[in-house]
C-alpha cells in the first residue's frame, strides 16, 4: 500500500503532498489542471521511463518520493535489503530524481539504487492499468499472466515447475545440436590426430634425443682432431711417454710442493701457496681421468654409422618441424592428442547419453505442461463464468466473456497453452478475440472486471486506474464505480477519474487544480473534505459547482454511495 507521496516539479505540480490510505481515493481535476501527473509521479517510483519534458518549466529537475508499507512482503524488503536499504516500521520510501537534461537516478530506502529495482519491487506492490493497458490486455502474453494469476497459488507453482523442466531441456536440446552440428569436425579431428600419432609412433623419440644426437653426430664429424687435441692435452698434463728430459704439470706441481715443503717450518707464510698446490696436484689427477674416459669414449663411439645418426636427425627434425620445435615438444603434443583422441573415440557414446537425457527431459516437460494446461482449462471455466457475472453487473447484461485454453504449435518458457480473450458483448453475437471488435468503453469493463475477479484470488497491494472510465457514462458509469469500490475492499485503489459517478464512490478525494496567476501555469493538489467533495462533484457533474441543482445531485450522489459502501461493507 502506498501510505503518502510527495511531488516536486513535475508537469504543472509545483509542490505537492498527497496522503493516501486505504480503500478508493479519487484524483479529479478540470481538463489539463494535471491529475495524470499523479499516476506520471507514481510511474516513476514503480521504475518507468522517465520523460525529462515532464520536468516544469523553469525547474532544473523533478523529484517525487513515496512512502510504501511493505511489511510481510518478503520478495520486496529482500530486494531492498540486497541494495543496502533500510525498511523502518514496515515501510521503506523511494524516491525519484528527474533532471532536466541527463540520467535520472532512483533511491531505495536511503540508498542510491538501479532504476530496475524498482522494477523489481513494483511488480509485487502495484498494478497499473491505463488506457495504453487496454490495448495490453489484447496481446496473448497478458491475457495468459491473468488467467495465471486468476489460477492461484497452485497454477503458478505448477507453472514455476514446468519452467524449470523447460529450462533444462532448452540447455541440454542446445548442446546435442551443437554435438550434431561439430560432428564433420569430429571426423576430420579424429584423423588427422591418428595420423599425427602414426607418424610419431613410426620414429619413436626419446626426451632429448635430437640433442644427443646433434652432440653425436659433432663428434663423429670431428673423431681424429678431438682424439689428436684431446691426447696432447693428457699428454700435457701426465705424461706417459718415458722421455727423461720431459716434465708434465703433475710432475712439475710435485716439484713445487716438495719443494715449498722443505722450507715451510721455517716461515708458517708458505703453507697456504703449499696447501693450494696440493689441491691443484689432485685436480689435475681428475682431469686426467675425466680425458682418458674421453678418449675411451672416442674409441667406443669410432664403429657407430655416422649415415645412420644423419638420417634419425632427420626423422626427428621432420617431426619437430610439423610438432616441434623440439622433440620434447613433440612428447608433449603426443600425450595430449592421445587424450583428444580418446574424448572423441567416446563422442558416440556421449552423443548417445545426451540423446537420452533429452529424451528424458522432453518427456517431464509433457508431463508438466498436460498438468499445467489441466489447471489452466479450469481457471479458464472459472473465470470465464466470473467475469461475465461482473460484466452484467456492468451494465452489459447479455454480454458473455469466454476463456480459450488451446495447443501451441511448439512448447515454450510458458507452456504448450494458447490463451484467447473472447467477448460476446451482445445476445446472439458470436464471441471475438478482444482486439477484434470490442470498443474502448467495453475493454475498459472488461479490465476492471478482470481485476475484481483475480483480486479475490491473488490481490495485490495497490491498484492504479487512469481514467479507466473512458468512453463510458451515465449508469455504466456509476457501475464502475461500484466495482471500484468492491475492488477496495481486496486492496488500496487509486483512481485517475473525469465522471462523478465514478468519483462519489472513493473515501479519499484529490483534487488537482490549476492556477495561471504567476509566469508558468502551476497546479496545486487538495485532499477534500466532504463539503468540498460536494462542490467538486457538482462541477464535475455540470461545469459550475454554483448550480444549486448540481450541488443537490451530488450530494444525493455521495449519499447514495455512502449507503452502498456500508452494505458491501
Amino acid at each position: 500500500m502506498i501510505e503518502s507521496i510527495s511531488i516536486n516539479d513535475l508537469g504543472v505540480i509545483s509542490q505537492a503532498e498527497l496522503p493516501l490510505g486505504k480503500g478508493l481515493t479519487v484524483v479529479t481535476g478540470e481538463t489539463g489542471a494535471g491529475k495524470t501527473m499523479v499516476v506520471t509521479a507514481l510511474g516513476l517510483l514503480l521504475g518507468q521511463r522517465a520523460d525529462t519534458t515532464r520536468v516544469r518549466s523553469g525547474a532544473e529537475s523533478a523529484w517525487v518520493e513515496g512512502r510504501f508499507v511493505v511489511d510481510g512482503i518478503d520478495q520486496v524488503t529482500t530486494t531492498i535489503s540486497d541494495v543496502g536499504g533500510f525498511v523502518e516500521d514496515g515501510s521503506v520510501i523511494l524516491s525519484r530524481h528527474v533532471p532536466a537534461s541527463g540520467s535520472s537516478k532512483a533511491v531505495v530506502g536511503g540508498r542510491a539504487a538501479p532504476v530496475a529495482i524498482l522494477q523489481e519491487i513494483a511488480q509485487h506492490l502495484v498494478v497499473v492499468h491505463g488506457q495504453s493497458d487496454q490495448v495490453r490486455l489484447t496481446s496473448e502474453s497478458a491475457q495468459r499472466d491473468a488467467l495465471d494469476r486468476f489460477g492461484g497459488p497452485e497454477l503458478q507453482a505448477a507453472h514455476s515447475s514446468y519452467r524449470q523442466v523447460y529450462d533444462k531441456w532448452r540447455e541440454a536440446s542446445s548442446r546435442l545440436q551443437k554435438f550434431d552440428e561439430d560432428a564433420d569436425w569430429a571426423v576430420a579431428e579424429t584423423a588427422r590426430l591418428r595420423d599425427a600419432l602414426d607418424a610419431i609412433d613410426r620414429v619413436r623419440p626419446l626426451p632429448g634425443e635430437d640433442e644427443k644426437l646433434r652432440a653425436l653426430s659433432e663428434r663423429l664429424q670431428n673423431t681424429e682432431e678431438l682424439r689428436s687435441q684431446v691426447s696432447l692435452a693428457k699428454q700435457a698434463l701426465s705424461g706417459d711417454s718415458g722421455d727423461v728430459g720431459v716434465r708434465d704439470a703433475q710432475a712439475l706441481v710435485d716439484d713445487a710442493v716438495r719443494a715449498l715443503e722443505r722450507v715451510s717450518s721455517t716461515d708458517n707464510a708458505l703453507q697456504a701457496p703449499m696447501d693450494t698446490l696440493k689441491d691443484i696436484g689432485f685436480r689435475l689427477e681428475d682431469v686426467v681421468v675425466e680425458l682418458s674416459g674421453y678418449l675411451t669414449g672416442l674409441e667406443g663411439e669410432a664403429g657407430m654409422d655416422l649415415e645412420e645418426v644423419m638420417q634419425r636427425r632427420s626423422a626427428l627434425t621432420d617431426l619437430t618441424r610439423q610438432f616441434g620445435p623440439t622433440v620434447d615438444d613433440v612428447l608433449a603434443f603426443e600425450e595430449d592428442a592421445a587424450k583428444k583422441l580418446l574424448e572423441l573415440d567416446r563422442s558416440d557414446t556421449a552423443r548417445a547419453e545426451l540423446s537420452e537425457e533429452v529424451a528424458a527431459l522432453h518427456a517431464q516437460m509433457v508431463t508438466h505442461s498436460s498438468a499445467l494446461t489441466t489447471l489452466r482449462q479450469k481457471a479458464a471455466t472459472a473465470i470465464s463464468d466470473a467475469v461475465t457475472a461482473e460484466l452484467q453487473a456492468l451494465a452489459m447484461p447479455d454480454a458473455r466473456f469466454v476463456v480459450e485454453v488451446g495447443k501451441k504449435a511448439e512448447p515454450t518458457q510458458n507452456g504448450s497453452d494458447q490463451v484467447r480473450f473472447l467477448l460476446a458483448p451482445h445476445s446472439g453475437s458470436d464471441p471475438r478475440p478482444l482486439g477484434k471488435g470490442a470498443s474502448g468503453g467495453e475493454l475498459s469493463r472488461v479490465m476492471l472486471a478482470l481485476e475484481v475477479v483475480i483480486a479475490s484470488a491473488d490481490a495485490v497491494p495497490t491498484y492504479i486506474f487512469d481514467e479507466v472510465d473512458a468512453g463510458v457514462g451515465g449508469a455504466s458509469a456509476l457501475e464502475i464505480g461500484k466495482r471500484l469500490q468492491a475492488l477496495s475492499k481486496h486492496a488500496q485503489v487509486i483512481v485517475v477519474t473525469h465522471l462523478a459517478q465514478v468519483a462519489c464512490f472513493a473515501n479519499n478525494h484529490v483534487t488537482v487544480e490549476k492556477d495561471r496567476t504567476g509566469e508558468y501555469t502551476r497546479s496545486s493538489v487538495q485532499v477534500l473534505d466532504t463539503e468540498g467533495r460536494v462542490v467538486e462533484l457538482a462541477r464535475m457533474l455540470g461545469g459550475d459547482s454554483s448550480s444549486q441543482s448540481a450541488v443537490e445531485h451530488a450530494r444525493e450522489m455521495l449519499e447514495r454511495s455512502s449507503v452502498s459502501r456500508s452494505q458491501r461493507g
